[in-house]
């Protein structure tokens, strides 16, 4: 079996097995990731560390309860600017990377530029992010919010 190509390279059953894996849980041991994916230590070691190095591994990152942050109110909005030349895309997506409680923001094909997944503490505090900050960034002509009542599913749920 063929595996993935990922810029000149294949991406093996074993890289997929290591992947999914690590994408569970990150802290791992290489001693119990190796066991896990039947590999000795070193080869699995040599696995991650390429992994890694090509880009494929981009980080490891601790997923913090948004909750204890006082960040658990949800809201997706939809951002449809007044220009959309080169220029002023890169000057929106610049501005949007300094924006905390911006968790994701995806340029979108379709009626609406771009969506953005807000976090805040309460609909109140959304609120202001709105009006002070998701308004304020360069050329955004008008939003549409969609308030999240329950996550069902989001990216602290993924797992192999």
């Amino acid at each position: 079996m063929r595996g993935i190509l990922v810029e000149d390279r294949q991406i093996d059953r074993i890289d997929r097995k290591i992947l999914d894996i690590l994408r569970g849980d990150g802290r791992m041991s290489i001693t119990e990731l190796a066991s896990r994916i039947g590999l000795s230590k070193t080869p699995c070691q040599t696995r991650v560390q390429r992994l890694i190095k090509d880009g494929v591994i981009q980080g490891f990152r601790a997923v913090v309860s948004p909750d204890v942050l006082g960040r658990a109110h949800i809201a997706f909005v939809e951002v449809t600017l007044s220009d959309t030349r080169e220029k002023a895309l890169g000057s929106f997506n610049d501005a949007v990377r300094k924006v905390a409680e911006i968790e994701e923001c995806h340029m979108i094909a379709g009626s609406f530029d771009y969506l953005m997944k807000i976090r805040s503490k309460d609909i109140a505090d959304y609120r202001r992010i709105l009006g002070e900050v998701i308004t304020a960034l360069p050329y955004v002509a008008n939003t549409s919010t969609h308030v999240v009542m329950e996550p069902v599913k989001d990216q602290a749920d993924i797992a192999p």
